[in-house]
């Protein structure tokens, strides 16, 4: 009872789930590139997702991998490179010509750029109990650009969406599953920390699951969703968001495949 009324409310359309692009429409353009949520938004999505940590100067960069030598061929750790650094990498150039020069952007520029109205997930990428300070730094880049966006924090880091909670009460939380993980203990640690929502891979997101967990107040977003069948699936299943590399085939999809909520 105590969690239900901690909660925030969770972005939700009555129609259908809300498509949310996957580190940006990261099949068409760089992921976590303001190029890739750009064109995100050019794909009518309703929201995107990306990743955020602190670099070793302590800015909040939108970034997926600790390491850079698959983004940008640099054997460099996120964690112990300063902002200055980062900023000349070029994470666009293995995409294609057209990408080339594509930069690591800042939390506070992709919250910039992403049109008012679109729901904005904030990963925050945290493996340890200590989080360097991530959760307040992107606390306080929300609080100086979130604008009119409907901003969700999620983690598989229950300590680090805690933090964000304390700092941040009327923030909506979200609590990652994957696969392999044990749901029942995932979804135990999510309630003590009164997240709004569970995202969880979409394997995990069966009817039977689903059901479940709405009875217990929390909206559902599958991962990641991009073959058809995965996406029919999804909305049998009624999730409630279904974040996708490809937003724009995604969303005719879910159009299509869209089933009412059970009441």
């Amino acid at each position: 009872m105590i969690a239900r009324l901690l909660r925030r409310p969770y972005p939700t359309r009555s129609d259908r789930p809300l498509v949310l692009a996957h580190r940006g429409a990261s099949h068409d353009a760089p992921e976590n590139t303001l190029a890739a949520f750009r064109e995100a938004v050019r794909q009518g999505a309703d929201g995107v997702e990306l990743d955020a940590m602190v670099c070793g100067t302590g800015e909040v960069v939108v970034c997926h991998d600790e390491w850079l030598d698959r983004l940008a061929g640099e054997h460099l750790e996120v964690a112990k490179t300063s902002f200055s650094t980062l900023r000349r990498l070029d994470v666009g150039r293995r995409f294609g010509e057209a990408c080339r020069g594509e930069a690591i952007p800042t939390l506070v520029e992709v919250l910039a750029a992403v049109p008012h109205g679109l729901v904005v997930n904030v990963e925050l990428k945290s493996a340890t109990l200590a989080d360097r300070g991530l959760s307040r730094r992107a606390v306080r880049d929300i609080r100086r650009e979130e604008g009119g966006h409907p901003i969700l924090l999620s983690s598989f880091n229950p300590l680090s969406l805690m933090r964000a909670r304390v700092l941040e009460p009327r923030l909506s939380t979200a609590m990652l599953i994957a696969s392999s993980q044990d749901p029942l203990l995932r979804l135990w640690a999510g309630r003590a920390m009164a997240v709004s929502a569970l995202h969880v891979e979409h394997l995990s997101c069966t009817s039977a699951n689903v059901d479940e967990w709405h009875r217990l107040g929390l909206a559902i977003a599958a991962w990641t969703v991009d073959a058809a069948a995965d996406v029919e699936r999804c909305c049998e299943a009624r999730v409630d968001a279904v974040i996708t590399n490809r937003p724009a085939a995604t969303l005719a999809l879910v159009r299509r495949f869209a089933r009412p909520r059970r009441l």
